[in-house]
């Protein structure tokens, strides 16, 4: 944007082309006029030099100098305003006469090298001219008189004129000149002051008046009297203005009305916001009474159920008839039916609340699979279906997540199939997916079923809390409507999706999707796959599904696989699969049919009748492996010899345990029947089991009496178990850190955390199971040693007691400290800052958690919190010398081991 305003544009462009034209035609004329007066003075000396020429012939050619001085000074008196001087020379140049002293003639003189002129030379000076004309005779011969003459040059005249009066002339001119350019200028200067007054001010004017507008004073106008464009300019300017201080009026009514609705909006919402915040703080009351109820409905019906379920197993020990045996396997099943709905609304209380969380621990996944089918196989043979699992080739085994609701979704979905099919099939299929990274595994399993099948319009509600797809279905086969909706959600916190696809009256899939992460090692058995490749199996199954399921298996393994006998073809071993409608006379002769080519026979059920195994097994079978048959059981089938004696089995199974922990235990709970059922569980693997009521007696009995474990209830009178517990660890007494083991039947979720913050060593929930009670009397039977570092019993336990996998996770583990040592050296010195150390330490928690090294385990834990909490280094120096310390003990006590 330009600095000059409208003033200076105006009298420049009035003043500036005047005074220029004015400039240009003065120095034009100026100049012409001067060229003008030179042509004239040049004139006038040449007609006064040539008649001189004309005049001084005769003289020269008699020089005669007294006439031609006579003759040069007439002609310089009577033009001397013009003459300045005036010389003669001759034909050689030299100087004959002169009309005044010069101080210089060579100046008059024609240079050297050049010749006489034979006309007037005219030579123009800075002051003077100088005029040149030649003086010449003419010689006639008498005999050619009319024929020819000639002129012939005698000598020249040379005058010098002076230009004074013509310069005076010319200065005049230029004068008269430059008053005139002055005068325009003047007068153009005049004209564009008139034309700022009459055009620019008016517009300045205008221009303040804008400004006062854009201020905010809108009652501001243009006043005076203009004409043509300014005049339209003002009335729009005015015309503006006023459109402005109407609209701001009606603004500010707006303003002001919306204002007014908007306080009264404000005193509306505070109004809201108060009855929210109270309707919150009712939803939380409310949240507090139902969590509340939950762990009071939880704790009053686990702990009858604990006496039930805990004494049906107990009397199951003893020797019964097959009616008694099968009326407390009824109570028991119907006890953990009643388990499994209590704990159906516990988990969907937690679901709703989000306060669920998921594991990632390492799993085999056919292994976690196989469970859940083998749990739910009597139930599919109990109704004459036949249950079959199919796991793709490239599945991947070894994953890390949360086999224990990964088991829950497969338990609720084929526990429904089951329920909802009369007859037919359940099959269950694992595919793998495209993951989103490398180190990922996708699957997508789909439950299918031959049952009654879901309509559209029955879909909708399928997944709503409390409903199933039809009223009459609850009254025909049970259930609180809880199962698919606490499976949709678990998919839905492990990330996946869930979808079904169903015909009225032909059956269902339902396929889930998760992604999980690789686990770093093989975590299931080995399979004695050198010795089964290779192998010639004849297999022979009626069921369509179970037969493509195990035939995937057996190729997979690298067996040949024949549907019919081929002569020639050694076999090595008979697969049978019989559905279950066959009948044991059909199988026992399929069996005896087979044995008479001295071929290996393994039975496949869909039974789990123990009298049809024990006569299928005297018909000649070497194996009965019920369906859906187990990889391991197969394999090993296909490859070993004739199973165990069913006596011998027998025997192995009800075998009681060789000997009992030589350790002295405190039973403590106020129900006399879960006293009495803890302590017969206890009896059975505890040298000695004291008990008591109340936690006043347990104080007591801890304060006199030195004991290994003290299992103790929470809720009883007196005292309870957690003030119990702060009085034994306070009063420093025999048992003051004796392991302490909280057993209640609260089992919501927080439940564990916050009694082993109260001082618990462990949590053991009712109903009691006898295995769980097993590790932990396992686990502080073999308490670590001060000092030490490594529990190698916790190592097996966490590597699926397998030895061999143990070792391989202390040497990975080992093989993790060398990478993590230089890191911790350089943070220790200062070189390595808090971020940088966080991914390689987290790495380490991460191999620290399956290696039965528990106190390290905490120490790195300790230390990754820290770090997430921005801890500067500097102040966690102990810490981390402590770390590199048991580090190195760590690997000092793994040689005992590896």
């Amino acid at each position: 944007m330009t600095k000059y305003g409208l003033r200076a544009r105006v009298l420049a462009f009035t003043i500036l082309p005047t005074l220029i034209i004015g400039i240009l035609l003065a120095g034009y004329f100026s100049v012409n006029r001067y060229q003008q007066l030179e042509d004239a003075l040049i004139k006038q000396g040449v007609n006064v030099i040539e008649p001189l020429a004309l005049a001084s012939e005769l003289a020269l050619t008699s020089r005669n100098r007294e006439a031609l001085n006579r003759l040069l000074s007439n002609i310089h008196r009577n033009n001397s305003p013009l003459v300045k001087s005036i010389a003669l020379f001759d034909v050689e140049g030299r100087l004959l006469v002169t009309s005044n002293y010069h101080r210089d003639f060579n100046a008059m003189r024609l240079p050297d090298g050049i010749p006489l002129p034979r006309v007037t030379l005219v030579e123009t000076g800075h002051d003077s001219i100088i005029l040149r004309t030649p003086v010449v005779t003419d010689s006639i011969r008498m005999d050619a008189l009319w024929e020819e003459s000639s002129s012939t040059p005698i000598g020249y005249v040379s005058m010098q004129l002076t230009n004074d009066s013509a310069m005076l002339v010319h200065y005049r001119d230029s004068f008269f000149a430059g008053l005139i350019v002055l005068l325009g200028a003047s007068l153009s200067t005049l004209f564009g002051i008139r034309l700022i007054k009459g055009v620019s001010q008016p517009i300045t004017d205008m221009v303040s008046a804008v400004y006062k507008i854009r201020e905010g004073r809108l009652d501001t106008r243009v006043s005076g009297e203009f004409t043509g464009e300014l005049e339209v300019l003002k009335s729009g300017i005015n015309a503006m203005a006023k459109s402005l201080s109407e609209y701001h009026e009606e603004m500010q009514q707006n303003i002001d009305q919306a204002t007014s609705d908007l306080r009264e909006t404000l005193e509306q919402i505070e109004i809201q916001n108060i009855e929210l915040d109270m309707a919150k703080k009712r939803a939380q009351e409310a949240a507090r009474v139902k969590t509340e109820f939950l762990a009071n409905m939880s704790h009053e019906l686990r702990t009858p159920l604990n006496g039930v379920i805990g004494f049906a197993r107990q009397l199951q020990k003893t020797r019964l008839t097959s009616n008694q045996l099968d009326y407390l396997k009824t109570i028991e099943k119907s006890a953990q039916n009643l388990l499994g709905i209590i704990n159906d609304i516990l988990d969907f209380s937690k679901l709703e609340a989000g306060k669920l969380k998921m594991e990632q621990i390492p799993f085999s996944l056919r292994d976690t699979l196989q469970e859940v089918m083998t749990l739910l196989a009597p139930s599919a043979h109990d109704k004459g279906l036949e249950l079959s699992m199919r796991v793709d080739t490239a599945v991947y085994d070894s994953l890390v997540g949360d086999p224990l609701r990964l088991q829950q979704v497969l338990t609720n979905l084929v526990g429904n199939a089951i329920k909802f099919t009369e007859q037919g099939n359940v099959d269950v299929r694992v595919d793998a997916r495209p993951a989103s990274q490398p180190e990922r595994v996708k699957l997508c399993v789909h439950v299918q079923d031959t049952g009654i099948g879901i309509s559209d319009s029955q879909r909708r509600q399928l997944f709503q809390a409390f409903n199933q797809a039809d009223s009459s279905i609850s009254r025909r086969y049970g259930g609180t409507g809880l199962g698919l909706v606490i499976t949709q959600k678990l998919v839905h916190q492990m990330a996946g999706d869930i979808e079904l696809y169903s015909e009225l009256g032909t059956g269902s899939v339902f396929s889930f999707t998760l992604e999980l992460g690789r686990a770093a090692l093989p975590l299931a058995e080995p399979l004695p796959l050198a010795q089964l490749s290779g192998l010639t199996v004849l297999y022979m199954e009626e069921d369509n599904f179970s037969r493509r399921a195990t035939q995937a298996l057996l190729r997979e393994w690298g067996l040949q696989v024949l549907h019919e006998p081929y002569p020639g073809v050694a076999i090595d071993c008979v697969l049978l699969g019989f559905g279950p409608n066959a009948m044991p006379s059909q199988m026992e002769q399929a069996i005896r049919k087979q044995r008479e080519y001295d071929n290996r026979v393994v039975v496949l059920l869909s039974s789990t009748d123990p009298t049809l195994v024990d006569a299928l097994l005297q018909s000649g079978a070497g194996y009965c492996l019920s369906k859906p048959v187990h990889y391991q059981k197969l394999a090993h089938a296909l490859v070993e010899g004739e199973a165990p004696a069913p006596e011998a089995m027998l025997q192995i199974t009800l075998a009681p345990p060789s000997h009992k922990q030589p350790l002295r235990v405190l039973a403590v709970d106020d129900n006399p029947a879960n006293l009495k059922l803890i302590s017969a569980m206890l009896g059975e693997q505890v040298s000695q089991v004291e008990s008591c009521t109340n936690g006043k007696e347990a104080l007591n009995l801890a304060t006199a009496n030195r004991y290994d474990i003290i299992f103790m209830d929470i809720q009883m009178p007196v005292m309870d178990g957690i003030q119990a517990t702060r009085e034994i660890r306070v009063q420093g007494g025999p048992n003051a850190s004796t392991p302490i083991v909280a057993v209640t039947a609260h089992a919501i979720e927080g439940e564990r955390d916050r009694l082993l913050r109260q001082g618990m060593d462990d949590y053991l929930a009712k109903p009691i199971d006898e295995a769980i009670l097993a590790r932990i009397i396992d686990r502080f039977s073999l308490r670590e040693t001060p000092g030490g570092q490594i529990d190698w019993r916790l190592a097996i336990r966490q590597a699926g007691n397998k030895e061999s996998l143990a070792k391989e996770m202390l040497t990975l583990l080992l093989q993790s400290f060398n990478e993590f040592e230089p890191l911790l050296g350089a943070a220790l010195s200062g070189e390595l800052d808090g971020e940088r150390l966080y991914p390689p330490l987290h790495k380490l928690h991460g191999g620290t958690a399956y290696c039965g090294v528990p106190q390290l385990q905490a120490l790195v834990a300790q230390l990754e919190k820290a770090l997430l909490a921005k801890q500067p280094l500097e102040e966690l120096e102990p810490e981390l010398l402590e770390l590199e310390e048991r580090m190195g003990q760590v690997r000092e006590e793994a040689k005992e081991y590896l």
